[in-house]
C-alpha cells in the first residue's frame, strides 16, 4: 500500500486539503504521479477530474463494489468523476460481443451503477457517464491514434495489454490497439488522472511515457488492488462460479460464500478481501462485530483468522449477513429505477445467447465472355497481374455492364520522381483503350492525392482526382 501521509518537499496543505488527499488515496495499492496529484489537491478552486473505464463485456457483479467504493471516496472528496463505458474496447477484445449487445449493455451498466452508488449513499451530482464510441471514432481521435502508433512498438503494445486483454497464441491486431485507445482516452475525456485496477499498471505506464511525446500531457494514475474471486482467482464477470451477481437471491449468496475458498495462508482469499476493500470502508469508523467481538481494522480480523481465534464459519456468516443486507437495499433501488419495459428489453437484448455461425464460401456460377467482352477484359488487365489470378469480379462486372472502378494508390513519402511515370503511363494507356472499347460504359481510374503530388498528375487524361 502507498504512504498517504507523505507530502512533496516544501508543500503545505490545509486541513481540508489533507482530508481530501487522504480520502482519495486510502486503500489504494499504488499511485503513479502522487506528487502531481497532491499539488493539484492543494490548488485553491481546482476541481480534480478522474475517470474510470469499464469494458461492457459481461454483467456487473459484487466485485464492482470495490471500484464503486473507491469512486464513492472520490465523490465524497469533491472530485468530478467520469465513468467511461468502453464499448469499442469491448468490441476489440477478441470480438466477443456484437454492437447490438454492447449498445444495450451500456444502458444496463449505467442504471446498475447509479443504483449501486445510491445504495452506498453516495451523492452522484458530480458523476458523469460517457460512451467510448461517441468520440473514439472521430477524425481527430483516429489521427492521434495513428500518431501514437508511430511511437509504440508491437512488443510494447502487447506487453501493456497483457493483463487486460485476453491472451491467445496468435494475438489479434485489435488487442494491440486496446492499450493505445485507453491512453488516448485521458486526453479526450479532459481528465487530470485515471483510476483502475493494478492489472492496468502497464497501460498507465504506457500513457505516462507516450502521451507527452505527442504533447498531450501526463496524468496521475490511481490503482486499486485486484480482489480475488470466490474461487481464489481474479473475480471475473464472465466466470459465473467466481462471482456473486448483484441480483442473486439471499440463499444463493449464502451458498456461494459458504463454498468459497478461504485459506489461512496466501493472498487469494476472496472472503478476507471483501472485508478489507468493501465491508470495512463502508462501515468505517464503526467497528464490526463478528462472533460477539468488535474488530476495528482489517489487520485485527486477519490476525484473528490466521491465528485460529476467528473461525472460517463465523467470518463467512458475517459477510453473508452484510452482503445480503446491502444487496437487498440495492435490489429495492434497482426495482424502482429499472423495472420498466425499456430496461427489461435492454437486458434481454444485451444478454442474449450469441450463436456462432460457421461461414462457408459461396459456390459462384461460371461466367462466359463473348469476344467483345473478352477483348475488354484483356485490355483492362494488359500486362498487369491480378493477385491470386482471380478475375471473377472483373469478368462479372464486364458481363453486367457495370462501371469498372480502379484505384491507383501513391504513397507520397518523398519528392515526386521519374519512377512514378511508369505507373501513370500505364494508366494513360489503359484509360484510352478502355474508353475506346467500353461502349456506354466507363472505366474510372481514381488517384487519391496530397497537395504536393496534385500538380504532377492533374493533367493525366480520363482520371478522376480526389
Amino acid at each position: 500500500m502507498i504512504n498517504a501521509n507523505a507530502l512533496p518537499e516544501g508543500l503545505e496543505l490545509s486541513e481540508d486539503a489533507l482530508n481530501k488527499k487522504d480520502m482519495i488515496l486510502r486503500n489504494l495499492q499504488e499511485v503513479l504521479g502522487v506528487d502531481k496529484l497532491v499539488k493539484q489537491v492543494g490548488t485553491t478552486g481546482k476541481v480534480l477530474h478522474v475517470y474510470w473505464g469499464t469494458a461492457t463485456t459481461g454483467r456487473p457483479h459484487v466485485g464492482y463494489l470495490v471500484p464503486m467504493q473507491k469512486i464513492a471516496d472520490f465523490l465524497h472528496a469533491g472530485l468530478k468523476v467520469t465513468i467511461l463505458f468502453a464499448d469499442l474496447h469491448a468490441f476489440l477484445d477478441n470480438m466477443k460481443s456484437t454492437w447490438e449487445l454492447l449498445e444495450n449493455r451500456v444502458i444496463y451498466y449505467e442504471h446498475v451503477i447509479k443504483a449501486l452508488l445510491t445504495a452506498l449513499d453516495v451523492p452522484i451530482n458530480q458523476l458523469h457517464f460517457v460512451r467510448g464510441t461517441t468520440y473514439q471514432l472521430s477524425k481527430e481521435y483516429t489521427f492521434d491514434l495513428f500518431r501514437l502508433s508511430r511511437h509504440v512498438s508491437q512488443r510494447d503494445a502487447l506487453r501493456a495489454g497483457a493483463e487486460v486483454v485476453k491472451q491467445v497464441d496468435s494475438p489479434l491486431l485489435s488487442g494491440l490497439l486496446y492499450p493505445l485507445l485507453q491512453a488516448l482516452d485521458e486526453q479526450y475525456l479532459k481528465v487530470d488522472g485515471q483510476f483502475g485496477g493494478v492489472d492496468q499498471r502497464k497501460i498507465f505506464i504506457l500513457a505516462e511515457e507516450q502521451l507527452p511525446k505527442l504533447k498531450l500531457g501526463k496524468r496521475w494514475h490511481l490503482m486499486n488492488p485486484m480482489v480475488p474471486g470466490l474461487s481464489g482467482s481474479k473475480m471475473s464477470s464472465s466466470e459465473t462460479d467466481s462471482k456473486i451477481d448483484l441480483l442473486d437471491s439471499s440463499n444463493l449468496v449464502s451458498q456461494k460464500i459458504k463454498s468459497a475458498s478461504c485459506p489461512r495462508e496466501g493472498d487469494d482469499n476472496g472472503v478476507l478481501a471483501f472485508y478489507n476493500y468493501v465491508l470495512l470502508p463502508i462501515i468505517n469508523p464503526q467497528p464490526i462485530k463478528i462472533a460477539n467481538k468488535d474488530y476495528f481494522s482489517y489487520e485485527e480480523i486477519k490476525y484473528a483468522f490466521d491465528s485460529g481465534l476467528l473461525s472460517e464459519e463465523n467470518l463467512k456468516a458475517k459477510l453473508i449477513d452484510f452482503l445480503n443486507e446491502l444487496l437487498a437495499k440495492y435490489t429495492y433501488i434497482y426495482i424502482l429505477q429499472c423495472s420498466t419495459d425499456l430496461i427489461q428489453n435492454v437486458i434481454e437484448k444485451g444478454y442474449q445467447e450469441i450463436n456462432v455461425i460457421e461461414s462457408k464460401a459461396p459456390i459462384l456460377p461460371d461466367i462466359s465472355l463473348n469476344m467483345e467482352q473478352y477483348t475488354i477484359l484483356k485490355t483492362v488487365i494488359g500486362d498487369s497481374e491480378i493477385i491470386g489470378n482471380d478475375d471473377y469480379v472483373l469478368r462479372s462486372r464486364i458481363v453486367a455492364g457495370d462501371p469498372i472502378h480502379v484505384v491507383f494508390p501513391i504513397h507520397p513519402k518523398g519528392r515526386f520522381h521519374i519512377g512514378f511515370l511508369s505507373g501513370l503511363l500505364r494508366i494513360k494507356v489503359k484509360a484510352y483503350l478502355a474508353f475506346g472499347n467500353l461502349i456506354h460504359r466507363s472505366c474510372i481510374f481514381q488517384i487519391f492525392y496530397c497537395n504536393y503530388f496534385f500538380p504532377y498528375i492533374k493533367r493525366r487524361p480520363k482520371l478522376m482526382l480526389f
